[in-house]
């Protein structure tokens, strides 16, 4: 049992290690190719934080593990929100100033009811994945678009924080080349580590595969985010921080949980509609409550209930079980 934790945990810090290494090969590469900075920055980078989730969910998804790769999907967006924001907004205030991420939250809470139409028949198609990928796609079209103008016009912070944090030019295509090599070598052998571990991990417990995917698992792959956010807040690049979360939780929906579908579609558990779902969803509404209210500021006590949200919601999904055996 020690074992598997381990090489859960282990597996987790490589897979993210392994998506930040493509990430940043592939903004090097962009770049030499002559793509604008600010489309590196709304693309790959952006996506570069749901990687992991990505990753994980092809694997789960190939090896028939659907609840795995759904309940990843689902979790990282409730992690995303509970702990990583909560946690963000009690060590830092978070301040939000970007008209940018006001239109960004909009679509959000749109690509998040949008999802209950693929799961509440309890079964993902690949008509429903389709559909998932061809959302992300017009996201993506859409964020660029008014991107751009935010920065012809310069008026737009998250624009200015973004392009900073690209990686600098200082790497040669063939560093590049290498580190996207090492990323595809430690990727695939990493998320095999963490999805079959997890279930060791949840037969041990008796603890359902999904209950594991959207705690662990999306906790673990979940790491990218918190970095960007806590490190955001602590710069004081505030408005990067929580549109990473955004775009992170569109990307969950319409890839991460898109992928599956075309995969492997299925059948799912119906805990995933009737329970899940509507935690996401609630938690999804909160989010924007908080960041369009008059004051525009999260601050530590919003932070503090969040984490508390977030522990309550992980005990009950592990204490459950206990409860009826």
């Amino acid at each position: 049992m020690f074992l598997a934790i381990a090489l859960l945990v282990i597996g987790l810090m490589l897979l993210v290690y392994g998506a930040d290494r493509l990430v940043f090969s592939a903004s090097i590469l962009c770049r030499s190719f002559g793509i604008p900075p600010l489309i590196i920055g709304m693309t790959v980078v952006g996506i570069g934080t749901s990687l992991p989730e990505m990753i994980v969910s092809f694997s789960a998804a190939a090896h028939g593990q659907m609840n795995i790769a759904v309940g990843t999907a689902i979790g990282s967006n409730i992690t995303n929100i509970l702990l990583i924001l909560g946690g963000a907004a009690l060590l830092h205030p978070l301040s939000l100033h970007s008209n940018l991420i006001r239109r960004e939250l909009p679509l959000m809470l749109l690509v998040t009811l949008l999802c209950e139409l693929t799961l509440f028949d309890n079964e993902l198609s690949r008509l429903d994945g389709l559909a998932l990928i061809a959302i992300a796609a017009i996201y993506l079209l859409f964020i660029i678009r008014i991107a751009r103008k935010a920065e012809r016009a310069n008026n737009d912070t998250l624009t200015r924080e973004q392009l900073a944090e690209l990686p600098r030019d200082d790497a040669s295509n063939t560093v590049a080349f290498l580190w996207l090599a090492v990323a595809l070598i430690i990727m695939p052998m990493s998320t095999r580590m963490v999805i079959d571990n997890a279930s060791v991990i949840a037969d041990y417990f008796n603890v359902s595969e999904l209950v594991v995917g959207l705690t662990l698992i999306s906790v673990g792959t979940s790491l990218p985010e918190l970095a960007t956010v806590i490190a955001g807040a602590l710069k004081g690049e505030d408005d990067i921080a929580i549109g990473n979360l955004i775009g992170s939780n569109i990307y969950n929906i319409a890839i991460v949980l898109g992928i599956p579908a075309l995969i492997h579609p299925g059948l799912l558990d119906t805990d995933i509609f009737a329970r899940d779902y509507w935690i996401m969803l609630g938690v999804s509404a909160l989010f924007a409550l908080l960041c369009l209210q008059r004051r525009r500021c999260i601050g530590r006590l919003a932070g503090a209930l969040l984490l508390c949200g977030f522990m309550v919601w992980v005990a009950v999904l592990w204490l459950q079980p206990m409860q009826t055996h």
